[in-house]
């Protein structure tokens, strides 16, 4: 099926750039898959769902190397660089593809695990927003996006709600 000289390489785009830089290698004759999720965004009080890059500034690109010029893919618009090892792009498995790809529904959104589940009273450690890097016990789902947890704030604990995305395993 794929020439052996056919492989996936990483490019790094330009901050918030993905898309461009897949229309602009597409012109180019390149191959590209850039993977997606349905990420969860609020803004002004509203809350969407839209589909994101899954690796923020980084897609996938096939190149036949005995055939395409790789060295273009340097300068095109919205690409920062080919990932290289030395002065040579650096291959991805064909089997890293194949999986993301299998793990993509019908819409084409990679589907991601979903969160863990914490026990009662189980140490947690928020990721972002007010109060990044505070650690401190979960209490419970308040619906099926947020959670509850205490956290010691001045000397005492206190019941914050937050997102779901935004609490890890301590």
């Amino acid at each position: 099926m794929n020439a052996p000289s056919h492989r996936w390489f990483v490019v790094q785009t330009q901050v918030n750039a993905e898309s461009k830089a897949v229309q602009n290698l597409a012109r180019q004759g390149f191959e590209t898959y850039l993977p997606r999720f349905e990420k969860r965004r609020r803004h002004a009080r509203k809350v969407e769902l839209v589909a994101a890059p899954l690796f923020s500034r980084y897609l996938f690109v096939r190149i036949d190397m005995a055939t395409q010029r790789w060295r273009a893919i340097q300068s095109t618009l919205g690409v920062s660089h080919l990932v290289t090892h030395g002065s040579a792009p650096a291959p991805v498995p064909d089997r890293v593809i194949a999986a993301l790809r299998d793990a993509e529904d019908g819409r084409g959104l990679v589907r991601l695990q979903s969160k863990p589940t914490f026990a009662p009273g189980a140490k947690v450690r928020v990721l972002g927003g007010a109060f990044m890097d505070n650690l401190g016990f979960y209490e419970g789902q308040t619906d099926k996006d947020r959670i509850a947890i205490l956290l010691d704030l001045l000397g005492r604990q206190v019941r914050v709600v937050l997102d779901g995305d935004l609490v890890t395993a301590a």
